[in-house]
């Protein structure tokens, strides 16, 4: 099985997701695209029929006044409530989720800069130490064969599948935005000011995003590449750094 964890040309579409907030995201869009085909067909049949019906009418005939019809009042007030309240609910509901944060065993800290990101894992820090990284894109020149343009660095956040991880998004500088396609995730990074987003990656890959909020010349050079791996790959790779 192929997965598409990053873009490719001419796409259109979501990129494979790769936790349940991504999936919760893209079944929530086909759902309401579903519905809007239904909502645009029926305006178009209704706006042909009276077009039509007014053309091919004979000369002669005469147009009905009325001011008010109060059981079309109701249908097409109540209609369209209903219609919003359909979309609402799991909209409502995809939210909470989406900021539903379980016990993480991981916290990665993010600061945006102008222009790269900086990591720290922290969390054993009394016992094994803090490891901090600058994640800068890597120049055309030094991209490994195979590698996406503007989207590869020189430094890959490693995190754990099947567990739950919490990111602490800020800045430095100015704003910035630390958003991942495939995870669903994008959280604003504003300068004194600590967001926080809940990651729970379902299997290993690789995931690139970039910055999106615009912060200067170089804004679009601002990749974020994550790696996921089993617990036991990150347990390896943890001691690794932290021996070095």
């Amino acid at each position: 099985m192929y997965f598409f964890d990053a873009s490719s040309n001419w796409q259109l579409l979501f990129q494979d997701p790769a936790s349940p907030v991504m999936e919760g995201i893209v079944e929530f869009h086909h759902d309401v695209m579903f519905l809007l085909v239904f909502i645009v067909f029926f305006v178009l049949y209704m706006l042909g029929s009276v077009v039509l019906g007014f053309s091919s009418a004979p000369a002669n005939s005469k147009l009905v006044p009325f001011s008010h019809n109060t059981a079309l009042e109701i249908v097409w007030t109540v209609v369209p409530s209903l219609v919003l309240l359909f979309v609402a609910v799991p909209s409502f509901a995809l939210l909470y989720s989406i900021d539903e944060l379980v016990n993480p065993a991981l916290t990665l800290k993010v600061v945006g800069h102008q222009w790269y990101w900086t990591y720290e894992y922290s969390d054993y820090g009394a016992e094994y130490g803090t490891i901090n990284v600058e994640s800068y894109m890597l120049a055309e020149d030094d991209l490994p064969a195979g590698s996406y343009r503007l989207l590869e660095t020189n430094y890959r956040v490693v995190v754990p599948t099947a567990v739950h991880v919490r990111a602490l998004v800020t800045s430095a500088d100015v704003l910035h935005s630390w958003a991942i396609p495939s995870l669903g995730v994008k959280v604003d990074a504003c300068p004194g000011r600590l967001n926080q987003a809940a990651l729970f990656v379902k299997r290993e890959g690789v995931y690139y995003g970039q910055c999106s909020e615009i912060c200067g010349v170089n804004h679009g050079f601002m990749p974020i590449v994550i790696q996921a791996v089993s617990l036991e790959d990150y347990g390896s790779w943890f001691s690794s750094q932290i021996d070095a």
